[in-house]
């Protein structure tokens, strides 16, 4: 039962580290990583299914809830969208596999919703983006034990 709830806190935690809440899957990765509590194939996939659902809530944010991004709930603020809106201008659609950057990351996704990405091209690219730096994490993990 231990390991089970480790995959179901990173699964959280991967996902509240999607939104805009504050969170650290990578911290959380690590330390179940470190404390050997589930297999590190599971959890880096868990992990990245979590972190993927946390980023589709947030291209659903945008692509149905732009009218409310002046609210003071709306979970990304003005200056981080226009942030997120010029890299994707720069860049295009493969600025998403950078969607798990701290501070850009988030409203990356937001954005993409908001431009109407479609669905199959975002959930592919966040999900090659994530499961990546999922993979570093576990190999530098490795490297360093």
């Amino acid at each position: 039962m231990a390991v089970l709830s480790s995959y179901v806190v990173m699964l959280v935690s991967a996902f509240l580290s999607a939104t805009v809440l504050p969170g650290s899957s990578e911290v959380v990765l690590v330390g179940l990583l470190q404390s050997a509590s589930g297999q590190p194939q599971i959890l880096i996939a868990v992990a990245t299914l979590g972190n993927v659902a946390g980023s589709v809530v947030n291209w659903g944010l945008g692509r149905y809830l732009t009218e409310f991004k002046d609210r003071a709930w709306f979970p990304i603020k003005e200056a981080a969208l226009v942030r997120a809106q010029a890299w994707f201008a720069r860049f295009g659609l493969w600025s998403l596999l950078l969607s798990w950057v701290p501070v850009i990351g988030d409203p990356l996704t937001l954005v993409a919703g908001i431009l109407r990405v479609p669905f199959g091209r975002f959930l592919l690219i966040v999900t090659i983006g994530k499961a990546l730096r999922y993979a570093a994490i576990f190999a530098a993990w490795q490297h360093f034990i």
